[in-house]
């Protein structure tokens, strides 16, 4: 055996083949059989290693990666679809052709068979093979400690920001952006000094001529000499994701360090937030994204640093990065929305008709007690608004917040069902989805029961059409916070306590009422759970066209065709509605045609009670009151 291995080691130029490794072993397996016929000690064992069925593949494996190595698969031809178009070409010069030539000529026709052709000769044309600079073979002793980092870019940003020492000039990497080539490579981190870039010193410039060094190449390798940090920080961190509860423009935000590392969010969009190393900027993934690049976004710090600066207690402006969460005087222009019902027909004022009312097929539509609707604007005009049971003193907190922290929440099957609430600007059938909803199936939908100080009629009951209670009763339930919403007409107190939503809910059912705008932190509570649905009108157009036939309840008729200005102030108040309170809503419906949005509806409510949503992390792990 070792008489072979020598005889193979003297030669200098011996270089293993295809077959050099398979005919070294059996050199040796020759050499150890003569071996073993001479009693060898450990030669048989030694002998069956050699002839054991793994090591034989592990040989042959081993042959094919040096043959892939020596030889890497090229393209034959790189321009297969010019060859294909020359042969049809020759082929339709023939004058007579035979059945196979025919065949071939159909073939070579087919567009699939030519696109396939010219994807090969893209291919066989270009390199992809990374050409990276040589190392360095020389460095000057008293340099320091430096790491060479090469990095392929292929029109992609290296996810990074820079910043500059004004009193050194020295170049550092500012942050890593999660997700990005820098993050991804593991090789740049924040607090590491940029000596050079391709070769270029950057002691001194201006970040922005950094950023046009590597800039100049938009692709191909990008070489960075730096001086890494000594100690970098460890952070354990818990993922959060946040609802956006405004909207934000990097490009209109003058505070950002970099406007181009920034994402843009609106109301309602939820977060992913990856990195809070910076205590200023976040880093974040607006969800659901494919991109696996994080950008920045302003922490929750900042921006309550900067509500209590002018610009952001303003009113949005094009240019400002952030629209304003909630001022006074847009809450007020919120409650006077529809201050001009108040005046109504006491008969029609009690009666239940709906807001916009139809008839279709000879059924006529109703179902909104009117009561109800009307005084909860004088209600909350005249009394401040309250907080229900169940709800954290600062359970209007969530209008200032410019984040509010979600979770992901699948309702159990034995747990009780989520509250509907839907709203919408008057007018545009809110009352009428309500209704609708409920009589589809009894059996699971009601609605709660209101209560009232007025008197009841001859044909009414307590706990069917009303609770009928004294306004002392009913004062005291207002002391104690058991309303989501109540109001005062006409010396008559009516209000929906939370107690008759608890009771449907309790039964099985799923509680599904409507409500003004006010009311809808007083249903997101942890008890409740309200799955938000808002009803918008459709455009001014499509409104007059399916409104044709409609009625609206005024306060000066009980009945009576939409006009022009009915429409308008429809859509001044869904504009008013949207500005303030799109951040809340989980599902938008857009009530075109009546029947399809019935059925949006039902389809939103038991995908609320059946699928995964977004709800607030309180109320998955609720905060103990002060």
């Amino acid at each position: 055996m070792r008489q072979a291995v020598e005889a193979q080691g003297s030669n200098p130029h011996f270089e293993l083949g295809e077959q050099g490794l398979r005919q070294v072993l059996a050199d040796v397996i020759q050499e150890v059989r003569r071996s073993v016929s001479q009693d060898i000690d450990g030669a048989e064992i030694l002998h069956g290693l050699l002839n054991a069925p793994w090591l034989q593949s592990l040989l042959k494996v081993y042959e094919c990666l040096q043959r892939r190595l020596r030889d890497s698969p090229a393209p034959y031809l790189d321009y297969a679809s010019g060859l294909s178009l020359q042969l049809l070409i020759d082929i339709k010069s023939l004058p007579c052709c035979s059945e196979e030539a025919k065949e071939l000529y159909r073939l070579l026709r087919q567009p699939h068979l030519q696109a396939l052709l010219s994807a090969h000769d893209t291919v066989a044309q270009k390199d992809y093979e990374p050409v990276l600079p040589p190392m360095p073979e020389e460095l000057p002793e008293d340099e320091e400690a430096t790491r060479i980092v090469c990095l392929v870019k292929n029109k992609q940003p290296l996810g990074a920001t820079i910043k500059r020492n004004e009193i050194t000039g020295e170049i550092f990497v500012a942050r890593v952006i999660h997700g990005g080539l820098a993050d991804r490579s593991g090789l740049l981190h924040a607090g590491d000094r940029i000596v050079e870039v391709n070769g270029f010193p950057v002691d001194g410039m201006e970040p922005e001529q950094v950023i046009q060094v590597v800039q100049a190449r938009s692709h191909g390798t990008i070489m960075f000499k730096v001086i890494p940090i000594t100690e970098r920080p460890v952070h354990n961190q818990t993922m959060l994701y946040m609802r956006a509860m405004t909207d934000y423009s990097p490009q209109q935000d003058p505070n950002i360090p970099c406007a181009d590392a920034g994402i843009s969010f609106k109301k309602g969009d939820v977060l992913e937030i990856v990195d809070q190393t910076d205590a200023l900027w976040w880093q974040a993934k607006k969800l659901p994204s494919s991109i696996t690049c994080a950008g920045l976004i302003p922490s929750t710090n900042l921006l309550k640093r900067k509500q209590r600066e002018f610009w952001w207690s303003q009113p949005y402006q094009p240019h400002f990065c952030m629209q304003t969460l909630s001022t006074v005087d847009e809450e007020e222009d919120m409650m006077a929305i529809d201050d001009r019902c108040v005046e109504a027909d006491e008969e029609a004022f009690e009666s239940e008709e709906d807001d916009y009312s139809s008839n279709i097929e000879g059924v006529y539509l109703a179902g909104f007690r009117r009561s109800m609707r009307l005084c909860r604007r004088r209600a909350h005009s005249t009394t401040q608004p309250s907080c229900p049971t169940r709800c954290p003193s600062s359970c209007y907190s969530a209008l200032n917040s410019p984040y509010e922290e979600v979770v992901r929440y699948q309702r159990h099957p034995e747990d009780v069902h989520r509250l509907i609430a839907i709203l919408g600007p008057s007018g545009v059938g809110v009352s009428e989805l309500r209704r609708r909803l409920i009589e589809m199936n009894p059996n699971l939908f009601q609605g709660a029961v209101p209560h009232t100080t007025r008197a009841p009629r001859g044909y009414e009951e307590s706990g069917r059409e009303y609770y009928f209670t004294s306004r002392e009763a009913f004062d005291n339930m207002v002391y104690n916070n058991r309303f989501l919403e109540y109001g005062e007409y006409k010396s008559n107190l009516y209000g929906t306590s939370i107690e008759s939503a608890r009771h449907v809910l309790s039964s099985g059912k799923i509680c599904v009422i409507d409500i003004e705008p006010n009311a809808i932190q007083a249903v997101r509570t942890h008890e409740l759970k309200a799955y938000i649905v808002y009803v918008k009108p459709p455009p001014l157009e499509r409104l007059r066209e399916t409104r044709r036939d409609s009625y609206i309840t005024t306060d000066y008729y009980v009945n009576r065709p939409f006009k022009d200005e009915d429409f308008q102030e429809m859509e001044d108040a869904a504009r008013k509605i949207e500005s303030q309170y799109w951040q809340f809503f989980d599902h938008v419906l857009i009530n075109d045609e009546l029947q399809d949005s019935c059925v949006q509806l039902l389809t939103a409510v038991r995908r609320a009670q059946d699928e995964p949503q977004w709800v607030p992390a309180s109320w998955i792990r609720p905060t103990a009151e002060p």
